[in-house]
């Protein structure tokens, strides 16, 4: 296993095998992987903001770590992923493949600075049943965006990351090949017409090295399964933004089952689908990266 995939076996792992299942319904689990993740950036040198608010009677938390632009600080990237899960799934792919790459690119820009502000948020409650309405956190926090009338120039969405299969077939959807690719080998970029522009670039980014295949889809707003993670919520407050994902349920079998174990996740391939991340995510416009690496091992 590489090193970094050594790292996302152990938060995924955390994430799973510790603290399970966390939703509404596991409340006291999604406050303790919000505690670990905390925990991690803390780790990593971050001052951790948690963005505080109240649905059905409870408190949930968004958390936000930033490194301030140095020439356009007011132009703002944010890298974000959902921490919680499915009722009854612990969530090993969705989404803890992503929080396991969000922390990973956390530690990686540790000590760098960038042109623009880069922000790394980890969202609540995305999953049912606050999917698509107010209370959903990262529509939360997206609101309070367009609210401070911020300069949200790009929104990268990770959501199930973790899964790929060189089987013949084993991609659902492809229309024999038209849509999208047979084997469900690559990585999905997807984005609305809003997006374009963005979606280009990070396709055209992630191809430069081709540490994974990519496939961009351009797709409406309110399309099923176009909508279906945080980027929509700052679709609806139109912001470019653009979801990567593994396509979830078009290739995953155990997507919201019991199933979504560890050992299901390809560590190499969600390895290499960081790899990508770190350096499109990174030279998304002109940023000019500069400064040391963070410390190799993770919490």
């Amino acid at each position: 296993m590489t090193k970094r995939g050594a790292p996302a076996c152990k938060i995924i792992g955390k994430l799973v095998s510790e603290i399970g299942e966390r939703n509404l319904y596991q409340y006291e689990h999604l406050q303790a992987a919000a505690d670990y993740i905390e925990s991690c950036l803390g780790h990593f040198g971050y001052t951790v903001s948690r963005q505080v608010y109240e649905a059905r009677e409870r408190q949930f938390y968004n958390l936000e770590v930033e490194i301030a632009g140095t020439e356009k600080p007011d132009e703002v990237v944010i890298l974000g992923a959902h921490y919680d899960t499915d009722r009854k799934s612990p969530g090993a792919n969705d989404n803890g493949s992503a929080i396991a790459a969000l922390l990973e690119l956390a530690r990686a820009y540790a000590g760098k600075k960038f042109s623009r502000t880069l922000r790394i948020v980890a969202f609540t409650n995305e999953e049912s049943p606050f999917t698509r309405t107010s209370s959903m956190g990262s529509r939360v926090y997206a609101r309070r965006c367009r609210e401070r009338q911020e300069n949200i120039v790009a929104m990268v969405c990770l959501e199930t990351i973790g899964f790929s299969s060189e089987e013949k077939g084993s991609q659902r959807m492809s229309l024999m090949g038209l849509l999208l690719p047979t084997r469900g080998n690559f990585i999905a970029l997807v984005g609305n017409s809003g997006s374009k522009n963005l979606l280009g670039e990070l396709d055209q980014l992630f191809r430069q090295k081709l540490e994974v295949p990519s496939k961009a889809l351009t797709l409406p707003t309110h399309f099923p399964g176009a909508w279906s993670s945080d980027h929509w919520s700052f679709w609806k407050e139109d912001y470019p933004a653009v979801m990567v994902t593994d396509t979830a349920p078009l290739r995953y079998r155990p997507y919201h089952t019991p199933e979504d174990t560890p050992e299901k996740v390809n560590y190499e391939f969600l390895t290499r689908v960081v790899d990508g991340l770190e350096r499109a995510v990174g030279k998304l416009g002109p940023w000019g990266i500069h400064g040391r690496r963070g410390p190799h091992e993770t919490c």
